[in-house]
């Protein structure tokens, strides 16, 4: 059984002290790569240094997360373009709008969102997608690139069915992790009205821990959790699911 967890912040200093630990438990869970999303300019030294580490099995994006959208936030696009310039990346990730912490830089999220998106079309790289509490702003720009190339993953997705046949139509998949082995989430409702074709999976370490880990630090080992309740859902094999949402994985990301 070969997983992909296609979202995984274990490069935070979460795991400093236990990081080969933590890369042996994936491998024997079956993980066979785990896509590392940047955040801002702080993060992106410690997700190298784990690329370096885990040539081929850890596998970073560039991208500016929108909690770290601030006055500063032109100077941050710039470190991460730059990156983008001088090297490969698999995706432009973890990008988005974020309105349940703060939205005094609501204008600005947009703003760089909408410039994040163009560097995908012009790197011909995916996006993944950061969309808590701001679906339809987010819809109403990628309206503005239906009849493009765009394409990416709504990533940790716990939308409605509606939102979620919107973000297929607009030609996203969607990133499920933990939240649907959560008893009252409903997204195990949601997604069992969605064709598996359209899933990939995520962990999101280290929050989120799926059931039967829930309240502790989430790690990429744990996607097999996930899987087990998509495969429930579907009432299919682990083997299937692990099959078709590491294709979609594969695909997407270009691995």
């Amino acid at each position: 059984m070969n997983l992909i967890d296609t979202h995984s912040h274990i490069y935070s200093e979460d795991f400093n002290g236990d990081i080969h630990q933590i890369i042996e438990n994936s491998k024997e869970a079956g993980v066979e790569k785990i896509l590392l999303p940047n955040i801002d300019s702080q993060s992106i030294d410690p997700m190298h240094t784990l690329e370096e580490m885990f040539p081929g099995y850890c596998i970073p994006m560039m991208g500016l997360h929108p909690t770290s959208v601030k006055e500063n936030y032109q100077n941050e696009l710039d470190i991460c373009k730059n990156w983008l310039d001088s090297r490969k990346y698999c995706a432009i990730g973890e990008i988005g709008i974020d309105l349940y912490w703060d939205k005094t830089f609501v204008k600005e999220q947009q703003i760089a969102f909408d410039t994040q998106i163009n560097w995908a079309l012009n790197f011909d790289l995916p996006i993944v997608i950061h969309s808590r509490e701001s679906f339809d702003e987010i819809f109403q720009i990628l309206e503005n690139y239906k009849n493009s190339n765009l394409k990416g993953v709504f990533h940790s997705f716990s939308g409605n069915l509606e939102q979620a046949n919107k973000a297929i139509e607009l030609g996203f998949l969607l990133g499920i992790n933990g939240i649907v082995t959560f008893k009252n989430s409903g997204l195990d409702k949601t997604i069992a009205e969605i064709p598996l074709e359209k899933l990939m999976l995520e962990t999101d370490a280290p929050y989120l821990a799926p059931v039967p880990k829930r309240g502790k630090r989430n790690e990429s080992s744990y996607v097999k959790y996930t899987a087990q309740k998509i495969a429930e859902i579907y009432q299919t094999k682990i083997e299937n699911v692990a099959e078709i949402t590491s294709h979609n994985a594969r695909n997407l990301f270009n691995l």
